[in-house]
């Protein structure tokens, strides 16, 4: 197995997530900017590995497959400790959805692959708006402090809630685009 560098931003992003935790539940000055460049910096790696990988062309079979996953693990975490901190309906349903389209669409993918259609379920447009969306409104969310009197939390929580549609949204597209090969099967 080799290890490059968009790996090692990878592996990142699955070290910092105990730390995040454990920064999480302590009390101290500027808690809030510090998950929030934490998040921030584990999210930028994200951007960073994929790119460095595509074009500088250290793709491996690894990475592949972790980097995904890495993904998820940091953002269902982040999102689960969100909602012990705010228990506001529409941003709980909101969390459900996105972590079981997460499971539901890596399921499809994993299956998919098998029979080798993977190429019907590869990262669309959509998605990618729909990580943007939800990257950025649990960044505002991390804050959780007015920025120049704007109360960039309930920005950020909208943003989330928005994210949640677009997950829906891109979850049937995925599922369109794998229903003849799931009802052949």
């Amino acid at each position: 197995m080799k290890i490059n560098i968009p790996t090692i931003l990878t592996i990142f992003r699955i070290v910092v997530i105990p730390l995040f935790v454990l920064m999480f539940f302590l009390q101290y000055e500027l808690k809030n900017y510090i998950l929030f460049g934490l998040f921030f910096l584990a999210s930028f790696s994200d951007w960073l590995d994929g790119y460095l990988a595509r074009n500088l062309g250290m793709v491996t079979r690894f990475g592949s497959f972790l980097d995904p996953v890495a993904d998820k693990l940091l953002v269902a975490t982040v999102l689960i400790l969100l909602v012990i901190q705010d228990q506001n309906l529409f941003f709980i349903l909101s969390v459900i959805i996105i972590i079981c389209r997460e499971i539901i669409i890596s399921g499809l993918r994993e299956w998919m692959s098998t029979i080798g259609q993977s190429g019907k379920v590869k990262v669309s447009a959509l998605g990618k708006m729909k990580t943007a969306f939800q990257m950025t409104g649990i960044s505002l969310m991390l804050i959780n402090t007015p920025v120049n009197n704007t109360d960039v939390y309930h920005i950020g929580m909208i943003l989330v809630v928005f994210s949640a549609f677009l997950t829906i949204w891109s979850m049937i597209n995925y599922l369109a685009a794998a229903w003849p090969s799931l009802k052949e099967h």
